[in-house]
């Protein structure tokens, strides 16, 4: 299996970004077995290529690369490790376009969102290549006579990093550029699915002057090279992206060695609409909230209520717009693209037969499209009873649920019952409720009369069982940091 060999209708301008071989201490591997992974097209079911399958013992030189290369990247100037950050980031922008096109091909999702989401990771890349100059902390003043106190802040070692398939490259950035800023050296498993965004990016940060050992991208079996970072005490953060059920696996598995974990797990997001809303407004954001991504996002709405004066209108409007996206493999650009998997498919499935069983509405959609079979309609349920799975299960594919509600106390209730607390969309122009709500909503990030609230600049996580700790931010990059105390007396 050749290192660089992008498929023939791959249109990409740089083939050097295709990578198949895994990058481990400045090093391009195949691994002892040789052995590959199959990676396909969703919306095709053709062939991407095929990636290296490494072993136990490849995940366990990742990690001697990164400890080995650890005291030499920990001890650069700050600025020294920002200048690199900051090249990375050029050259990830410079080749947006070849980078958004490998994505899509072992992705699925449509081409302008694949080049939102190369801005969207490269905005990390820059935000940390800025933080990483500022790693001070605030001083205290002593309380001991003769005695001068100092607080440091110090990168914790080796971080190992665990991202998810759907957003393939920007929980790559947003992981690695916080670490790397704050010292750590990281080794990095991306999802068997989507391994070449990972790979391209290693490929870039290798050509950004990065230090051999400092970043390094493992592929595989999640279990094959995982289980052993997890309890290797020389890797001291942990920091994953995925379902809650994997979370508290890594979580159970990290115990023994104690390390720092940081967790962005599963959602479950309400959209609350109130009738005093801009009711335009309201329709298009929570367009935005449910098809992003065709609705595999951790974000993504799940349960929409809405007050019951105004929903049938809003029912109305909504399934117009839903029934007018258009639906079609990543690279034509659609506003829908395929699944991931059969299972995710599946899923879809068994949540909108089980909702209609119990009473509640089709207004759209609810069967495969005939584009292929990992292509499913955008669909609509209304009047979705409380019973309905739906209504207590990660959908993370395109159906919307829609019920009615009567009073605020109730549907923040039903908002909050939920062991997930990532996200939740306000809409009202009340500005008490908006403070009343925003207090009130057990979730990490509220957003009001939005969608869009992520960003480099902000600490990204949730409450509950959506995870531990925050990404992005100051915060991001104190997650991979401890804090040191030292008093001195100069007698």
């Amino acid at each position: 299996m050749p290192d660089t060999a992008a498929p023939t209708g791959m249109d990409i301008a740089d083939r050097k970004l295709f990578r198949s071989f895994a990058y481990i201490g400045g090093k391009w591997c195949a691994g002892a077995s040789g052995d590959t992974i199959a990676v396909t097209d969703p919306a095709t079911g053709e062939a991407v290529g095929e990636v290296a399958s490494l072993s136990a013992d490849d995940s366990a030189a990742a990690v001697d690369a990164a400890q080995a290369a650890f005291p030499g990247w920990a001890g650069l100037l700050p600025q020294a490790r920002s200048a690199l950050l900051r090249r990375w980031f050029e050259l990830i922008l410079a080749h947006k376009e070849d980078l958004a096109r490998i994505m899509v091909a072992e992705q699925g999702k449509p081409l302008s969102e694949a080049r939102g989401e190369i801005d969207y990771g490269a905005a990390f890349v820059e935000f940390y290549a800025e933080e990483a100059k500022r790693p001070n902390i605030e001083g205290v003043t002593s309380h001991l006579p003769d005695a001068e106190v100092e607080l440091w802040r110090e990168p914790v070692g080796v971080a190992a990093l665990i991202t998810p398939w759907n957003f393939p490259s920007a929980m790559l950035t947003r992981k690695a550029a916080a670490a790397l800023a704050a010292g750590c050296t990281v080794v990095c498993h991306p999802s068997a699915e989507t391994p070449f965004s990972a790979l391209a990016l290693a490929e870039l940060a290798e050509r950004a002057g990065i230090p051999a050992g400092v970043f390094n991208v493992v592929t595989g079996h999640a279990p094959v090279i995982v289980g052993p970072w997890t309890t290797d005490t020389r890797v001291r953060a942990l920091s994953f992206t995925g379902s809650t059920e994997v979370g508290r696996l890594l979580y159970r598995q990290s115990a023994d060695t104690v390390k720092r974990l940081v967790m962005e797990l599963g959602g479950h997001a309400p959209v609350l609409v109130f009738a005093d809303c801009d009711l335009d407004r309201a329709v298009a954001e929570a367009m935005k909230a449910k098809w992003a991504t065709t609705g595999q996002d951790c974000l993504g709405a799940n349960r929409i209520y809405v007050e019951r004066p105004i929903h049938a209108d809003f029912c109305k409007r909504f399934v117009a717009a839903t029934q007018a996206l258009t639906i079609g493999p990543g690279i034509a650009d659609r506003d829908l693209g395929p699944l991931m998997n059969e299972k995710a498919v599946a899923k879809q499935e068994a949540q909108v037969a089980d909702a209609l069983a119990k009473g509640a509405t089709l207004a759209c959609g609810g069967r495969r499209h005939a584009l292929g079979p990992l292509f499913y309609e955008p669909t609509v349920l209304t009047d979705v009873p409380e019973d309905a799975r739906i209504l207590s299960e990660e959908t993370f594919g395109p159906v919307a649920a829609i019920l009615p509600f009567d009073s605020e106390a109730a549907v923040t209730a039903k908002a909050n019952a939920s062991e997930y607390g990532l996200v939740a969309y306000l809409h009202t122009q009340d500005p008490r409720r908006i403070y009343r709500l925003s207090r009130a909503l057990q979730f990490g990030m509220v957003a009001v009369n939005r969608t869009k609230v992520t960003g480099a600049p902000i600490p990204f996580g949730g409450m509950k069982q959506s995870g531990l700790g925050r990404e992005g931010a100051r915060q991001g990059m104190e997650q991979f940091t401890e804090i040191k105390y030292v008093c001195r007396d100069w007698a």
